[in-house]
Parts: structure tokens; C-alpha cells; sequence
């Protein structure tokens, strides 16, 4: 799913367009485990992984946040087995999101290839230093060709790569990551946890910095509203977005808010942009089984709990493995709401 992406990262370097060292390892578990490495010594990190590979590398992701490593790695979304499954849904990602990175979903390949540039610049930030996941649906944005304007001179929006992170060097002998005493893992935890909330400014300083320079713009960098003066609203993430534009633009009942940074969760953003709306509709591909919704429905749900004009709130699944959710079933969807209840879930 992700192969094109290092194949031709590869290809570049051979051909010497890319000034850069490419590793090939035995597995995505060696992949991340080589990319900490790399970062570790102060230089400019990406890897690329999809659906098991991501589940494998599950014990280094926390490691790269912990260490406070700028990472950056696409992750073309695709399901987890058993059964086998190549198609596209959040699943891999969404089951990371308690890892320490940083997640950014995009709705197009223009907007995977900006925010890559986005990611380094804001998990290189000082004030940030963590790894980022810049998610693209499978097949939907992976396998698919539109134009894309890739710059060929940033211009100084992204510099010459200088590590603000302490790194490793033969000179200066040092150890990263050694065992940690219960009251010294609880503080760094504690301070890790804190960065990736503290994070959302950055993202927005750095979406405006990019947008200024390069005249495109997703939002304010972590949500944006797409005719979000109507009553009833779809949330969602990912390529799907396309599809309930499409819906969005045929109806007067309907407006869209898009999820553009999945962690840090924009708690505020989100409030704002429903708070006083009659009905939320939450559509994803993701489930929690036992929680009876998807991750993204349980967190919209729960930051509005208390708000003064609290919207219903309810949830479709969808997608899952790679079947469509098209533009018929999401009018369908927009005209089931009207007599769905509060935190009522369905799948389509």
C-alpha cells in the first residue's frame, strides 16, 4: 500500500535527486527501529508504513514520542485482519492514537504532500520535538493520480535541518531512553502528554506560515468548516470528505466539519464550530468494539457533553475494509438523523 512511496524515495536518491541515505530493513518493526535510530543522530527522519506494519511497530511508536524524536511517517490507512484485508479504513491509525504522535488526516493527495512539509516543520519546533503520522486513506488517495503541485523551493519555510534535540555523537558519549524510576516515568509521561496538547498552536502557526507562502489552506491547520451554518453537521476525516461536500453543496439542511488533526484533539476548535448546532453526524471507518461507536464519535460526544447548547450527537460506521460510503447513502444518512436519537449509533 505504502511501497510506491519508499520505491520512489529510493529511486530518487539512486538517481541522485534526493541527497539522502536509504535503509533497507527485514520489517516495519526495523524500519521504525532504524528511523529512531537515524533521528537519534540529528539528522532529518520519514518512513512510510500501512495497516499490520503499523501494528508492528507498535512498541517503538511510543518509544519515538518518548524520546522526543521529530519523526515523520505516512501512514496509508488500511484494515487490520484477520480477515486479510488490503483496502482502506482508519483502523491502524485510530489504534495508535494513544501512542504520542502526532495525527494529521488528509482528504486529498495535494494535501498529503503540503502536510508532510507541515510535519517537519512542526515536529522539529522546538516547543514540540514528536514524531507525526500524516494519514492518507488507502487506495482512495494512494492508488488514485490527480495534479499535484509539489514546490520545488520551499524557500525558507522549512531550513536547513539543525536538531534541537540533544543527539547522539561518538564526542560526546551519551545514553537516551534508560531505565526510569516510577516517579521519574510519571513526570516525563506527564510532560510528553503536555507537549502534544501544547502542539495545536504550532500546527495553526505553521498551517498559516505555509498557507501565506504557498496560497493553500486547510482550514486553521486542525479543523475547517465548510458551509457550517446550518443546524445539522457531518464530521469526519479522510478522503470521505470529497463525497460529503458533494452532499453538502446539493442541500440547504447540511454543513461539514472536517477533522483535520485527530491528536492533539482539537477540543475547542470542534466545540465552537458545533456548539449550538441541532444535530452532529459523526461518520467514520473505525470501530471500538465494546464501546459500541468509532474513536471519533466517543470524543465529539464526550467534549460536548457539557456545553450550554449541547447538539445530539450520533454516529455511523462505515467504510470498514474498503466498502464505499457514497453520495447517496450519505444523503440517506443526513435524512435518517432527523429521527435518530442522542448518541444513537448505526452502521451503514
Amino acid at each position: 500500500m505504502e511501497t510506491h512511496i519508499v520505491e520512489d524515495l529510493a529511486k530518487l536518491v539512486a538517481d541522485g535527486e534526493l541527497k539522502a541515505k536509504t535503509i533497507e530493513v527485514e520489517s516495519e518493526f526495523s524500519a521504525i527501529s532504524a528511523a529512531v535510530g537515524a533521528s537519534a543522530t540529528g539528522v532529518r527522519t520519514f518512513t512510510a508504513t500501512a495497516s499490520q506494519g503499523l501494528a508492528l511497530m507498535n512498541e517503538v511508536l511510543f518509544a519515538t514520542s518518548g524520546l522526543r524524536l521529530p519523526v515523520v511517517m505516512v501512514v496509508v490507512n488500511r484494515a487490520l485482519s484477520a480477515p486479510i484485508n488490503i483496502w482502506n479504513d482508519w483502523q491502524d491509525a485510530i489504534s495508535e492514537r494513544d501512542s504520542g504522535w502526532i495525527q494529521l488526516y488528509c482528504e486529498t493527495n495535494q494535501e498529503v504532500a503540503d502536510t508532510v512539509i507541515h510535519a517537519y516543520k512542526i515536529a522539529e519546533d522546538e516547543n514540540v520535538l514528536l514524531p507525526v503520522m500524516v494519514c492518507m486513506d488507502g487506495f482512495f488517495l494512494s492508488h488514485t493520480m490527480e495534479p499535484v503541485d509539489i514546490p520545488s523551493n520551499l524557500g525558507g519555510f522549512l531550513p536547513k535541518y539543525k536538531p534541537k534535540h540533544i543527539y547522539l555523537d561518538p564526542k560526546r558519549p551519551m545514553t537516551q531512553g534508560p531505565f526510569a524510576y516510577p516517579e521519574y516515568y510519571y513526570e516525563l509521561r506527564k510532560e510528553l502528554s503536555k507537549a502534544v496538547d501544547d502542539s495545536e498552536s504550532v500546527i495553526k502557526k505553521v498551517h498559516k506560515g505555509f498557507s501565506k507562502k504557498f496560497g493553500r489552506n486547510y482550514g486553521n491547520g486542525l479543523v475547517e468548516e465548510y458551509k457550517n451554518n446550518k443546524e445539522t453537521v457531518i464530521v469526519s476525516m479522510g478522503s470521505i470528505l470529497g463525497n460529503i461536500r458533494e452532499v453538502v453543496d446539493s442541500r440547504k439542511d447540511v454543513g461539514m466539519l472536517k477533522i483535520r488533526c485527530f491528536r492533539p484533539f482539537p477540543k475547542k476548535d470542534i466545540i465552537k464550530a458545533l456548539e449550538g448546532k441541532k444535530s452532529v453526524i459523526v461518520l467514520e471507518k473505525d470501530v471500538s468494539p465494546g464501546l459500541g461507536s468509532g474513536a471519533l464519535f466517543s470524543e465529539i460526544r464526550d467534549i460536548l457533553y457539557d456545553v450550554k447548547n449541547k447538539p445530539k450527537v450520533i454516529g455511523y460506521i462505515g467504510g470498514l475494509g474498503g466498502n464505499d460510503i457514497t453520495v447517496d447513502m450519505i444523503h440517506k444518512i443526513v435524512d435518517e438523523s432527523k429521527k435518530k436519537k442522542e448518541g444513537e449509533v448505526s452502521w451503514l
